[in-house]
């Protein structure tokens, strides 16, 4: 058999091995193979999705799955087959076995659209050698923690014009209101983005924001609302697919059409690297001779993060918590100490990420023989493990002090980057985005609830985002 995944086979002979905690081994009720794996009809399964909203609540269906058929499940929607693994120990497995080219789900709407028009991949599309080449290409410049800090000028300076945006939007209001923060923390993540790729800026957090910018970025949230599912939808290549030029393509040619003016002052060809007084990662990528087609590959695939809202949401709801962490911040200015190096801001965004996934479930293809054949799909659920009573106490509750013990669960129950060779890319910068945004607005604002607001619950749009808007007030400290 070919290195790589080997579930479900491996699966279940691991879940057989496996024990519940404070329990002995179980092997009689433990599945032999995928015939016996329990799981929905295909009938259940696909009126959940399409006429209980289930698509928007994928999460959520982890846990029910979890509670209702154990770690391991299976689950049929059109010819697709997925094997659900809703438990750490498994998960590690899982990912400690993967081979030198980890497969992703080959369903990507995002792949179908880049081979109709003749776009290149990026590395959340590649596979195999192509995607090897750009992992360790970009590895080397955003996983290296002195290249990751050379870019914490440029942050700063965004982060610096995302405060002043929302100190004019809660002045504008009675209350001192933030309406709607995913919004602003969405166009603040663009920005700081481009500061990277490019070294110049788009202009998302000016009151009048470029039409060209404006329509770059509703065309990336248009996308990410397409791929909101990992199940075969028509292709974008298909005969009954859209041309170019008709609405629903419209947003990925936005896209690729937009990158290509963004580029830094190499990759343009209007300057020599060592002339430059500042560079930028693509001037980066074109030192390499990455072609230029690659480059914009990457460029359009960027991931949004809700973090920064999902965060501030938190801690208005716990301002016991809120007003350590402004404690040990304004100590840490005071002594010139950066912000990601104060222990209780990096416990919060971790607890975060535990309750708020970015990536609520990673899907692998599985290359392992069925019989009949039969295209699988292998579901890790994360959001699942990282609410995982057994692993963390009040699985539930924001207690980000469970991050300062030396022992915080199972390392494989959380894992909001990844791990191995497909983990998140840019977690170093992403990083350093949220830690410095916190920091700042913490320092200048104490935020509390929307007065008579409802509690916000999470929905999957591909990523895990607030289903309602999450409004804050801004106080002045």
């Amino acid at each position: 058999m070919a290195p790589g995944l080997r579930l479900p086979a491996r699966a279940a002979r691991l879940l057989r091995c496996l024990p519940e905690p404070g329990g002995p081994p179980s092997p009689a009720a433990a599945p032999r193979g995928l015939a016996e794996m329990p799981g929905p009809s295909p009938a259940a399964f696909m009126f959940e999705l399409l006429c209980r909203g289930g698509l928007r609540r994928l999460h959520e269906l982890q846990v029910q799955g979890r509670a209702r058929y154990g770690p391991l499940w299976k689950a049929a929607f059109g010819p697709i087959l997925t094997v659900h693994v809703a438990d750490a120990r498994l998960i590690e497995q899982v990912l400690r076995q993967e081979g030198s080219f980890p497969v992703r789900s080959h369903l990507s709407s995002w792949k179908d659209y880049r081979e109709c028009r003749g776009h290149a991949y990026g590395l959340l599309t590649a596979e195999g050698e192509e995607w090897q080449r750009l992992r360790r290409l970009l590895g080397r410049l955003l996983l290296c923690p002195r290249v990751a800090e050379s870019f914490s000028g440029p942050v700063a300076a965004v982060v610096g014009d995302l405060v002043q945006r929302l100190q004019l939007q809660r002045d504008r209001h009675p209350q001192h209101l933030v309406h709607d923060l995913g919004t602003h923390f969405y166009r603040f993540g663009l920005e700081a983005i481009s500061s990277v790729l490019f070294a110049s800026r788009l202009g998302c957090l000016e009151p009048e924001v470029p039409r060209d910018t404006e329509t770059f970025i509703r065309s990336i949230n248009t996308m990410f609302v397409m791929r909101c599912s990992p199940w075969p939808c028509p292709s974008p290549c298909s005969a009954s697919s859209p041309s170019p030029g008709t609405p629903s393509a419209r947003p990925g040619t936005n896209m690729f059409a937009f990158a290509p003016h963004r580029t830094g002052a190499v990759a343009r060809g209007g300057g020599r690297w060592d002339t430059l007084e500042r560079t930028c990662l693509t001037d980066h990528l074109a030192r390499e001779k990455v072609p230029m087609k690659s480059i914009y590959g990457n460029v359009t695939e960027l991931a949004i993060s809700s973090t920064l809202s999902w965060s501030l949401y938190e801690l208005a709801q716990h301002p016991g918590v809120q007003a350590a962490l402004h404690r040990e911040l304004a100590a840490a200015a005071a002594a010139g100490t950066a912000a990601g190096s104060v222990p209780l801001l990096r416990a919060v965004v971790k607890e975060t990420l535990r309750l708020y996934p970015v990536i609520p479930a990673n899907v692998r293809a599985s290359p392992c023989p069925l019989t009949p054949p039969q295209p699988t799909l292998i579901t890790l659920c994360h959001y699942a493990t990282s609410r995982d009573g057994r692993v963390f106490a009040a699985p539930e509750r924001f207690q980000p002090e469970r991050w300062l013990r030396r022992a915080s669960g199972h390392p494989f129950a959380s894992l909001p980057f990844g791990i191995g060779k497909r983990s998140c890319i840019g977690r170093r910068l992403a990083e350093l985005e949220i830690h410095q945004a916190l920091a700042q607005i913490l320092l200048r604002f104490e935020v509390r609830p929307e007065p008579g607001g409802s509690h916000v619950q999470p929905m999957t749009r591909t990523l895990l985002v607030p289903a309602a808007t999450i409004n804050l007030q801004f106080l002045t400290r």
